[in-house]
């Protein structure tokens, strides 16, 4: 997997983590290049020797195990018309070409030891086949965890989109206890960070690390279990216009985890909107551009992000001022020079057609007034009506059903006795 540019991958103990790492998988070859990078002057290890032996035993195994599937599958005339006909099941197979079950168990097998050979974009094919002729439910689920990985390690951001949705329907319909319910939604919360702030489309990633976090589940397991996710989503908030509709729950949740967890990101936006507190605002902003440097996820858009957080500041000081001093609202946003702010100023009078203008005389700039949209009020208040009335239906049911169970229990005169 190429990683970003990021300063912080060439360093020397994160090739040391990348070594720990690899030791504990059948990537023999690369763990020798990291440890001959790491330790010029040191003989290979011979247990890097005996490693790749046995996974080359491995895959000769493996490769004969899996010869008919895999003769089948080279032939993608055949699988496509199959496909088409709705007959590539394993039911067929076995009847009309001797495919048994453990044919197909033994070729998931095989891509877990193409998985962990490094040979990701062979395994993400495999595994994208035994999802469709598998019958074992616990490792078609595995599967589906397995597939995402592969897609996000050959950066193929948009099937990895596909799969993540996959993903999360169904580690909502499996029959998992509470405690792993949690943990699943937290795994996909983390490993979609990747596909998210990742994906090419910048505004579909973000909408999506948006409706998957603010999703009731998934933001109740984030606050039990990983509140620290609550960055990202503000950094996807603040970088996002169109989804600024759901600043008010964002700062909710941001209030509610204040003493559990916080950094410069989300304390900007409580200084901003909780508190109103346009010095700490400002010194929180100056922090962010720290944070923003030194995140695998964020350190791209550090300059959007100032640009965003500028304007949130800009705006929330004009709504409660009518004029205001250029040079004191160039130290707000965290600008070099009173001209600085007025060219900024001026830039965003014209592209956001706010209603202000600039008094260079006086070296302010005065705001007009303006009354809120009725129509904007009403789409914030009904915002996320159909999810809420959907979990209310869902809870309102499973009572009635209980209700009706207790009912019937006594109709009968079953009393536990």
């Amino acid at each position: 997997m190429s990683t970003q540019k990021n300063p912080m991958v060439s360093s020397p103990a994160v090739a040391e983590a990348q070594l720990e790492l690899l030791n504990k998988t059948n990537m023999a070859d690369f763990a020798a290049s990291i440890h001959k990078k790491l330790h010029p002057d040191k003989a290979e290890p011979k247990e890097y020797g005996e490693k790749k032996k046995k996974v080359l035993q491995n895959f000769k195994a493996m490769s004969k195990e899996c010869a008919p599937l895999e003769s089948l599958l080279q032939d993608t005339a055949l699988v496509k018309q199959l496909r088409l006909d709705k007959l590539f099941n394993i039911a067929y197979l076995q009847e009309e070409h001797n495919i048994e079950p453990t044919i197909v168990e033994s070729y998931y097998r095989y891509a877990k030891i193409q998985f962990e050979a490094g040979q990701y974009e062979k395994a993400a094919e495999m595994l994208a086949y035994y999802r469709l002729l598998g019958t074992n439910q616990e490792n078609l689920f595995a599967c589906l965890w397995g597939k995402l990985a592969a897609e996000i390690l050959i950066e193929n951001w948009d099937v990895a989109l596909e799969d993540l949705a996959r993903l999360r329907e169904a580690i909502e319909s499996k029959a998992s206890t509470p405690l792993e319910q949690l943990q699943h939604r937290s795994w996909l919360m983390h490993w979609g960070l990747f596909v998210f702030f990742c994906h090419g489309n910048t505004e579909r990633g973000r909408n999506g690390i948006v409706d998957l976090l603010l999703n009731e589940r998934y933001l109740c397991a984030a606050q039990t279990n990983c509140p620290h996710l609550l960055r990202y989503l503000t950094a996807a908030v603040i970088c996002n216009k169109r989804r600024r509709v759901v600043m008010k729950d964002l700062v909710r949740v941001i209030q509610q985890e204040r003493y559990t967890y916080t950094d410069p990101i989300t304390k900007f936006l409580e200084c901003l909107y909780v508190d109103f507190d346009f010095d700490q605002a400002q010194e929180q902003l100056g922090l962010c551009e720290q944070v923003l440097a030194n995140d695998f996820f964020l350190h791209s858009m550090r300059e959007e992000f100032l640009e965003n957080a500028r304007v949130f500041i800009f705006e929330t000081y004009c709504r409660i001022h009518q004029k205001i001093d250029i040079t004191m609202l160039a130290e707000k946003l965290h600008m070099e020079s009173p001209a600085e702010a007025e060219r900024w100023i001026v830039n965003l009078i014209r592209d956001a057609s706010l209603d202000a203008k600039i008094d260079s005389e006086n070296n302010h700039v005065i705001m007009g007034t303006k009354n809120p949209s009725v129509y904007q009020s009403v789409i914030e208040t009904t915002e996320n009506l159909a999810s809420r009335s959907y979990v209310l239906y869902n809870a309102l049911g499973q009572r009635l059903t209980a209700a009706g169970m207790g009912t019937e229990k006594m109709m009968r005169g079953d009393t536990g006795k």
